[in-house]
């Protein structure tokens, strides 16, 4: 999990840019409250925001689908992933399907309280109402905020966080009670991805902190460690990789939003690790992130925990990889460059499952 970035797979709020100057005298945009819900003074008017034209309007269900994210889907695609890497008997055994549902349906509740805090905390610091203002240069699609144009209140969407926190606690909990296995380091870290995910940009405010890129390795990594040690009992090298691959794959895709939106975030309070460090410094944290890539597989296959081929299979990912970092480094485009995550990340998971198939 993710800095959230809805327009990613899993990655950051932030803008392209500061936004442009707004004349003195031009009106704020005020956001339509939806009938019915009381929201603070402090939320009725977003900081920064500038004045924008009408907007359609749309139902409850579409906001607060939007909210939720659901059209961004990498995060689940671990179910599938894991479903490759269990023994052959596992793969059609009722109890080991049960928690791979009941799993992604924790990591589902988990990503929509993750981004419903996180937009509910963009909108009360303006950093949201800025990032995605009409007259920015890069402009962000502001249907995917839907608090901005009071298609939401705040209220609303504190209360589907906490609704979507409870859904993802229950699931997890049927899923380690219906698991054939229940190894102590699975049970420790079913609360430990929903804490950190909920702890975000919201109550202890993570990402604010300096976590920010632990915690997206970690959430979204675990997602494959969790189900697979429920269903087995049991850790394997090429679980670790793949583990690691995975959270790898979603932070490559934020860490570029990051490096994008440092103007944004600082203005907003938000003191993330691309903020305090300096610019060259965070630059050469992508360096290392990138060829801890191709670090890792290696490193499987030295131990055995893979065959030579499997990680030939994953050589087009590593040039996608490559063209990535030489986008968002070398022509200094971190926008192109996170796209070009999203499309390293979806062709890893296909090259893996197929990989794996055959490994397993």
């Amino acid at each position: 999990m993710t800095r959230v970035d809805p327009e990613s797979a899993v990655g950051t709020r932030s803008a392209a840019g500061p936004a442009e100057p707004v004349d003195a005298g031009a009106t704020r945009a005020r956001p339509v409250i939806p009938a019915g819900d009381t929201v603070p003074a402090a939320d009725l008017v977003p900081t920064g925001a500038a004045a924008t034209p009408a907007v359609r309007r749309h139902g409850k269900l579409w906001a607060y689908s939007k909210l939720a994210k659901l059209a961004f889907f990498d995060y689940y695609l671990s179910a599938l992933i894991v479903w490759t890497l269990l023994p052959g008997d596992l793969r059609t055994d009722g109890r080991a399907l049960l928690v791979l549902v009941l799993c992604t349906v924790g990591w589902l509740g988990t990503v929509a309280a993750t981004v419903a805090f996180d937009d509910v905390t963009g909108y009360r610091d303006g950093s949201d109402a800025t990032n995605y203002d009409p007259q920015q240069q890069a402009l962000r699609d502001r249907g995917r905020k839907p608090l901005l144009d009071g298609h939401l209140s705040v209220a609303a969407a504190v209360r589907f966080g906490w609704a979507s926190v409870a859904v993802a606690v229950a699931a997890l909990a049927g899923a380690a009670l219906v698991a054939p296995h229940r190894p102590g380091w699975a049970l420790l870290l079913l609360p430990f991805v929903v804490v950190i995910s909920a702890n975000y940009s919201y109550g202890l405010k993570l990402s604010y902190r300096g976590a920010q890129e632990l915690v997206i390795l970690c959430s979204t990594g675990l997602t494959i460690l969790i189900p697979y040690g429920l269903a087995t009992g049991e850790y394997t090298g090429l679980v670790g990789m793949l583990t690691f691959l995975f959270g790898l794959w979603s932070l490559l895709v934020s860490v570029y939003s990051n490096l994008n939106d440092v103007a944004g975030d600082r203005a907003a309070g938000r003191r993330s690790l691309a903020v305090r460090a300096p610019r060259g410094v965070y630059r050469g944290l992508i360096v290392a992130l990138t060829l801890a890539e191709p670090a890792a597989i290696a490193l499987a296959v030295a131990l055995g925990a893979i065959p030579w081929w499997y990680a030939l299979l994953l050589l087009p990912v590593l040039a996608v990889r490559g063209r990535q970092a030489h986008v968002g480094l070398v022509r200094d485009n971190p926008l192109a460059a996170r796209k070009l995550g999203v499309t390293a990340h979806r062709l890893g998971v296909v090259v893996v499952l197929a990989a794996t198939l055959l490994a397993v």
